[in-house]
């Protein structure tokens, strides 16, 4: 074994108190977050001693696993199945005590609290943070958990999403309000038809569209953008022939083998590489070839929208060519080959779709856009937030325009979307 990997299993076992365990799995892992950087993560899994070893792949009660991310030196989960810990000296917090928690995040993280995470709720034992920049939340989202048991004592630990450093925040002081604004708040209101699995009906509702407005109020951002590098494409795809070949779907692997050496010396990901020109065209030729086996009679009627790399694959965002008013849009998720240029495997969300299908249609829309808007104008809302903004590398001031209320098209009611779906 690794010089360096026996150290940090020696290191995690009395860190954790882990001496009625032993090292079951462990393994290296990687991914590439949105900052194109390549982060190594060692897994192990340490099983209770006492208890015996189930006869599948599955983890027994109490055990521990932990996850140490080697780019940044730290521990990024502890999680202890079950809740249950059978761990001796290891890390408690036997007053349960917020302020003791926070110094610990501080301590392991290296992050300062109250500048780059804040307390967003304490439910019993379970503290839940949230990332941000002096006091602002970010997007992505980046969070952070603890949970004790009743004894105080660590079941979970859990770090997750980018946490920006000072260097790549643009810090202004926030101007925005629904007064300057109300134009696009406007703009954002859409008749969405909502599939109520309650009622088994398409419920036609005025409902806004998230979306961060940029400080200045000039500009916009989409909500909801991917959080690892992608190429956009926007090309719909057309052919003049079907291809009347059936095509196979091939078993996707996704575990790479990583080797200590790779890991230790930052070897950049292969998904880190940017998507070439001429490896764009492969792709959307792929994609074409696809659909003309699979859709043969669909041409013009999907739209390829991104590509990104993922363990060795390059996934292609296929959306169909049209908009209807349905909260759920038809779309393809096609995996490439990235060294043959040839789909593997795709995902098709058709079949979730038809479900729908048998829910009872729409009343008629009695409601005008206008009528819609006044009644929950004073609803809408708009909060500060930092985005990372993919084109400028840095994190920008934003207001979050959002509402949580939307306004039946038949009967004029103001209703609260979480209770739709």
């Amino acid at each position: 074994m690794d010089e360096r990997i026996q150290e940090l299993i020696d290191f995690t076992k009395a860190k954790f108190g882990l001496d009625d365990y032993y090292l079951e799995r462990h393994g290296i892992s990687r991914n590439v977050n949105i900052f194109n950087e390549t982060i190594y993560t060692f897994d192990m899994e340490w099983f209770p001693k006492h208890i015996a070893k189930p006869d599948d792949d599955s983890n027994p009660e109490g055990t521990a696993v932990i996850e140490f991310n080697l780019h940044a030196g730290k521990f990024e989960r502890a999680i202890f199945v079950m809740g249950k810990t059978y761990a001796k000296d290891g890390i408690a917090f036997p007053n349960m005590d917020s302020n003791e928690i926070i110094k610990w995040i501080e301590e392991e993280t290296g992050l300062i609290y109250g500048k780059q995470f804040q307390l967003r709720r304490q439910q019993e034992r379970e503290f839940y943070f949230e990332g941000c920049i002096d006091g602002i939340a970010v997007s992505p989202g980046a969070f952070i958990e603890v949970n004790l048991d009743q004894d105080g004592k660590l079941t979970l630990f859990s770090v997750t999403g980018p946490f920006p450093s000072k260097n790549m925040v643009i810090e202004e002081t926030y101007h925005l309000s629904l007064e300057k604004i109300e134009h696009l708040a406007k703009e954002q209101l859409k008749l969405i038809e909502y599939p109520s699995d309650e009622q088994k009906k398409i419920i036609p509702v005025y409902g806004v569209e998230e979306i961060f407005v940029t400080n200045d109020g000039r500009s916009t951002i989409p909500y909801g953008l991917d959080d690892s590098p992608y190429v956009r494409i926007d090309e719909i795809i057309v052919w003049d022939e079907p291809m009347n070949e059936p095509f196979e779907r091939k078993e996707i692997r996704w575990f790479e083998d990583i080797t200590a050496e790779q890991a230790f010396s930052n070897e950049p990901s292969p998904d880190s590489f940017p998507i070439t020109k001429e490896e764009q065209d492969r792709c959307v030729q792929a994609v074409k070839d696809f659909l003309r086996q699979v859709y043969p009679n669909d041409t013009g009627k999907w739209l390829l929208k991104t590509l990104k790399r993922n363990k060795g694959y390059i996934h292609a965002s296929v959306r169909a060519n049209y908009r209807d008013d349905r909260v759920f849009q038809r779309k393809l998720n096609i995996i490439i080959d990235a060294n043959r240029f040839q789909v593997v495997n795709y995902l098709d969300n058709e079949m979730m779709l038809q479900i729908f299908d048998q829910f009872q249609a729409p009343d008629e829309v009695t409601v005008t856009k206008e009528e819609a808007f006044e009644k929950i104008k004073e609803l809408f809302e708009l909060k500060p937030v930092y985005v990372y903004d993919f084109e400028q590398d840095q994190y920008v001031l934003c207001g979050k325009l959002d509402c949580q209320y939307g306004v039946h098209a038949a009967d004029g009611e103001v209703i609260l979307l979480d209770e739709l779906l």
